[in-house]
């Protein structure tokens, strides 16, 4: 427990010399930002995540690789066409993955596409922002819980 601590005080404390660009007059401030940070991470932490299977991280980041070019021509072609052809909209749905990283990693893989941004994780579903709500969302949410059901193996 004391050698994961150091590890994470370590962690935090690097990438504040690395935001600070190596400077060593805010090291007041690093001590209180890792303290806070090493809070965070204990209380936000999973307990007993599952790990990826290597063999599907491959499949998982051309899936990733992929949507996210093609998210970012069509958010383009959307910004060329102009606000008028947009029809943004929040919109609810049920999610089969189990609760924990695999959640989470479609959350975050999600606000990281183009033209959605997860707003809301809860016990049954996901609420989204999404720019075009005529686009085919669930479908793609579906292919991403595929992707990730691929990338955990098969969930409990």
């Amino acid at each position: 427990m004391i050698r994961i601590f150091a590890l994470r005080a370590l962690l935090f404390a690097g990438l504040w010399w690395i935001l600070a660009e190596g400077r060593t007059d805010g090291w007041p401030l690093c001590v209180v930002a890792t303290a806070a940070a090493m809070w965070a991470s204990t209380r936000l932490w999973f307990p007993a995540p599952k790990p990826i299977r290597l063999a599907g991280l491959p499949g998982f980041l051309c899936y990733f690789l992929w949507n996210s070019i093609r998210g970012g021509v069509q958010v383009a072609h959307m910004a060329l066409r102009g606000r008028t052809s947009l029809q943004p909209a929040l919109i609810e749905l049920a999610v089969t993955l189990p609760p924990g990283g695999a959640r989470v990693l479609m959350v975050n893989a999600l606000s990281l596409m183009p033209g959605t941004l997860g707003v809301d994780l809860h016990e049954t579903g996901l609420r989204l922002h999404v720019l075009d709500d005529r686009l085919p969302i669930e479908a793609e949410v579906r292919a991403l819980e595929a992707a990730i059901t691929t990338l955990f193996g098969k969930q409990p």
